[in-house]
């Protein structure tokens, strides 16, 4: 039915005319007779998908197309020389760019461009006035549980001070410790009672609990510190309260030593305790935070309180960039929606950032074969992104990595996420890794640490389910020349955090590095939904992390590296799977990650499955971001 070799059709991809060119062999063409029939009369997008099921087709842009026939001709290629090509076991498909249909990317053309974090943050001062003269919708004051005595089911005040404060205020704490339910623990709130006595010129009075006061820190063992709790607590009250301006008294100054950390910590938690998401909602929400402005009654050098201030607000900020970025949905938050913030954020500090996004054409001539395995079936491109922080000056002794992983969506390709269970849905924080990788990059732009140079790499990708994709049992070759047998397409994060820990090393020079990412199931298993694991061979890297993860107030657990577990991963035709057991996933995926580390080189890997998502709240945590920067600025710090 069809004398000539090739046919061609016209297709249109937006306003933009593309001649494509489907060729196959003469004696495949009845065969598939039908489908060509439907190729040249049905829409673009049922074309796509019917060629790419149609394995023997290969696309190729046609010369030129007069009259439906090519004028110049182009030997046929097959699929097993395509996918024979250079570090690749499945580089390339029967469809490939240009697109030619309208996909879930296209769509996000009706929703309206994102920001990349807030435009603005409430205000946040010091204030050296006392009590009486502080004003404003709401006082919040802050009380240690000792300021109180329980008898049964009865609290009241047992603090000379507190009582003495209490009669200067009309015995408005008396009424608000009688209504019950507050006794000063860590974080909790009292009721709030409106209040035209004197004593204050604010408008309501509350109480919030800092805990025990001997264990009045700003780096607690476990956990956020009772000063990121005061001001979280704080932003808490003012959001539903709808209050304005807000004043913060601390009862009992901290010690001299812990006054600025306290603020930078009561900072962070008053900015980010009232977050709610509604950037994808079409009217404005009733419930958003008024919060305009905080004042903290503290007992502080000027100048100490604005470097504690400005401390404050970048751990605000870049957790707040990587909430932006894991709420966002796969049809927002795109690879090249990565790449977009990488650029905001370099923009945000021209002096310190510089930027490259390499593109799929330039990942293959480094033989990244397993980061574009997992990419190939999706029409997204993928970007790998390479953001560089040079301190001012130019000069470092430590060169160090972050490598996030940038799953932007995972399906979990033909191994398919399905049933009860399998968090589909939620596949958009599968770039938590990558989301605080950026955070934290947003973090030290604003912080600056001397004699560091910090690597933030990003292997971005989404893992979809296409004729082109990846299919188990292919072996991929990965930039380090190692082998991967791919015996389950839904372990594809450590195979784009290969080649991106291949890319740290050899081409950036790090001597350390950390890689970040949503791995297993496995983890949240064994560690559940607030607690990062922790896997590394390096006792020093190890106790830097951990010290990291208290100072930000982020739980994280060093797991073992049962080197025997590498048993599982062996392949009898590759030089390694890509998971192994049943038990024991997460270690087996750290062990799959060591393999791509050179020796010398300090490595850790954080696996924050559970942690990156609330999922009581539905919202994201901004987890990972200021554990990361903490640890980067200690890096330069140590000499």
């Amino acid at each position: 039915k069809f004398p000539e070799t090739t046919f061609s059709l016209k297709c249109h991809q937006l306003s933009q005319p593309r001649s494509v060119t489907l060729r196959t062999s003469l004696s495949t063409l009845d065969a598939y007779s039908g489908m060509a029939h439907g190729i040249l009369t049905r829409s673009a997008s049922v074309t796509a998908k019917l060629a790419a099921r149609a394995r023997s087709l290969i696309w190729a842009p046609a010369a030129s197309v007069c009259g439906g026939r090519t004028t110049a001709s182009v030997p046929l290629i097959s699929i097993a020389a395509h996918r024979a090509a250079p570090g690749f076991a499945a580089p390339c498909g029967p469809i490939g760019t240009p697109r030619c249909v309208h996909t879930a990317a296209a769509s996000s053309a009706s929703i309206k461009q994102v920001a990349f974090e807030p435009d603005t943050l409430p205000s946040v001062g010091l204030s050296t006035s006392g009590l009486d003269a502080a004003e404003g919708d709401l006082l919040v004051l802050a009380v240690t549980e000792e300021e109180f005595a329980t008898e049964g089911e009865v609290t009241s005040i047992n603090s000379v001070q507190l009582g003495q404060l209490d009669e200067n205020l009309g015995g408005v704490l008396t009424e608000i410790v009688a209504w019950g339910g507050f006794d000063g623990k860590q974080g909790s709130s009292s009721r709030v009672v409106r209040y035209t006595g004197p004593g204050t010129k604010a408008k309501h009075v509350a109480m919030v609990g800092l805990g025990k006061g001997a264990k009045l820190t700003a780096t607690a063992d476990w956990g956020v510190s009772p000063f990121q709790a005061l001001g979280s607590a704080v932003a808490t009250l003012a959001k539903t309260n709808k209050a304005v301006d807000v004043a913060v008294a601390l009862l009992t100054q901290p010690d001299p030593a812990l006054r600025e950390p306290a603020l930078a910590q009561i900072t962070t938690g008053a900015l980010l305790g009232g977050y709610e998401s509604s950037r994808f909602k079409s009217k404005k929400s009733s419930t958003a935070s008024k919060l305009a402005s905080v004042q903290v009654l503290m007992d502080l050098d000027a100048a100490a309180a604005d470097a504690a201030i400005a401390k404050g607000v970048a751990a605000a900020r870049g957790n707040l960039v990587t909430r932006y970025l894991v709420e966002a949905s796969p049809n927002v938050c795109t690879p090249t929606h990565l790449a977009e913030a990488a650029a905001h954020i370099a923009a945000k500090s021209p002096d310190v950032f510089t930027l490259k996004v390499y593109e799929k054409d330039e990942c293959e001539a480094m033989g990244m074969g397993c980061y574009l395995g997992v990419a190939e079936a999706s029409a997204e491109p993928p970007k790998f992104i390479h953001l560089k922080y040079t301190p001012k000056g130019g000069s470092a002794s430590r060169k160090i990595a972050i490598v996030g992983k940038g799953l932007t969506f995972d399906s979990g390709g033909y191994n398919l996420k399905a049933g009860a269970g399998s968090m589909i849905e939620l596949m958009k924080f599968d770039m938590g890794g990558a989301g605080a990788t950026l955070g934290a990059a947003r973090i030290l732009g604003e912080l600056q640490p001397d004699d560091v140079e910090i690597h933030f790499i990003i292997a971005s990708c989404e893992n979809m389910v296409a004729g082109a994709g990846l299919r188990p049992g292919d072996i991929l070759t990965a930039a380090n020349g190692k082998t991967v047998e791919v015996n389950n397409t839904d372990a594809e994060g450590r195979l784009t955090l290969a080649d991106a820990m291949w890319f740290a090393q050899e081409k950036c020079g790090v001597s350390a590095m950390v890689d970040i990412a949503t791995l297993t199931g496995a983890c949240m298993i064994a560690l559940g939904t607030d607690i990062a694991g922790l896997f590394t061979p390096s006792d020093l890297l190890a106790a830097s992390l951990t010290a990291a993860s208290k100072a930000a107030g982020e739980k994280i657990w060093r797991m073992p590296m049962e080197e025997e577990y590498f048993e599982s991963l062996k392949s009898p035709v590759a030089d390694m799977r890509n998971t192994g057991a049943r038990y024991g996933g997460s270690i087996s995926a750290a062990l799959f990650l060591k393999e791509f580390v050179k020796e010398g080189v300090e490595w850790a890997h954080l696996d924050v499955a559970g942690p990156v998502w609330n999922e009581k709240l539905g919202l994201p945590t901004g987890f990972g971001a200021q554990l990361l920067a903490e640890w980067a600025v200690a890096q330069g710090a140590a000499k």
